[in-house]
């Protein structure tokens, strides 16, 4: 394990190059979680043309970047995306990853932390949701270490990156309680 102090990158500042490397150092281990983002990132020009539709995305206001970066050696360690935006009711998804060096450092819950923040108070949502397999106990630990209640679990609503439907847990946080 790598101990880190780090940064949040906007998706202006990261090369294509670096975001690929960063998928292909965790690619077993995020590809059963993050199937959309191992198979667009599966060579530099598939993930030159992601990080295009991402910066063409954020501008469109359909979805935000965010960029975890290690302080000392500007490795880029992790990603958060807000995704599936609903503006008739202001509720978004978050999803994220950290590389598998820096798990366990409370770096993803701080992170997350400041991404909720940032949904509620800049973008104006009422409702922040995670969705996480139900293996994925890292994950369900960040959502409740950051106020999220699980309000139910989803069935076969997932396909994973072996392309089999799994049940996922759904955690919710409206704004009233994160207010408290």
């Amino acid at each position: 394990m790598i101990t880190a102090n780090w940064t949040t990158d906007r998706i202006t500042t990261v090369t294509s190059e670096e975001f690929f490397n960063l998928v292909e150092r965790n690619r077993q281990h995020i590809y059963k979680t993050f199937p959309v983002t191992t198979v667009n990132c599966a060579d530099l020009g598939k993930t030159k043309t992601f990080i295009e539709n991402a910066l063409a995305t954020e501008k469109n206001k359909n979805g935000y970047y965010f960029y975890l970066r290690d302080v000392a050696t500007n490795l880029l360690m992790g990603y958060i995306v807000i995704k599936n935006i609903d503006p008739k009711i202001m509720k978004c998804e978050l999803a994220y990853f950290i590389d598998k060096e820096y798990q366990g450092q409370g770096i993803t819950t701080q992170a997350i932390a400041n991404t909720v923040k940032h949904c509620f108070d800049e973008l104006g949502m009422n409702k922040v949701y995670i969705c996480t397999a139900t293996t994925n106990i890292g994950s369900q630990k960040v959502a409740v270490k950051n106020g999220f209640i699980q309000e139910g679990i989803l069935r076969k609503e997932f396909k994973n990156g072996e392309g089999k439907l799994e049940d996922i847990m759904y955690f919710g946080l409206i704004k009233s309680d994160y207010m408290k």
